[in-house]
């Protein structure tokens, strides 16, 4: 997995970085993450690429898509959270697409981030879907508006 650089990041930054960096590597059939800001921006993400990465030479597949995982969790925010208006079912907690080759998975963090995960279909989804309870009940509260222009700006930064 490539991760971000963590050098001149905040503790809280530093955290969840390592919050998400945990959840990759620690829960079987979890391929890739992203936390994306209420207006779809990627905040953090287990494989960022660099913004000026010609496209030809941005790695494919589930590691090496987080601009395409990040561009599908705010998607699935945003269509479940105007179905769930439209039932007045009140807020989505979570939302799980399963595929023939995959599942997605997302979650509400806060203040309209989410977190997507890109899962193998064989994965244990309660598993999956608990660590992402876990990600959420100890990232929520750390992302501020600072924290979040922070990690917006590291994954811009990002060479």
């Amino acid at each position: 997995m490539t991760a971000p650089s963590t050098y001149g990041l905040s503790t809280q930054a530093r955290n969840l970085q390592w919050l998400l960096t945990d959840l990759v590597e620690e829960v079987p059939g979890v391929n890739s993450v992203a936390v994306v800001s209420s207006d779809g921006l990627l905040l953090l993400s287990s494989d960022p690429v660099a913004p000026d990465t010609p496209a030809a030479a941005r790695p494919r597949g589930p590691r090496g898509a987080s601009a395409d995982l990040a561009t599908i969790v705010s998607g699935l925010g945003s269509l479940t959270t105007g179905a769930a208006a439209l039932m007045d079912g009140g807020a989505v907690k979570q939302t799980m697409v399963a595929m023939e080759n995959g599942a997605v998975f997302v979650m509400s963090v806060s203040d309209g981030s989410l977190l997507g995960v890109h899962a193998t279909p064989d994965c244990d989804m309660s598993v999956v879907a608990y660590h992402m309870a876990l990600f959420v009940g100890r990232a929520g509260h750390v992302l501020t508006p600072e924290v979040r222009s922070e990690l917006r700006q590291s994954m811009e930064n990002t060479p």
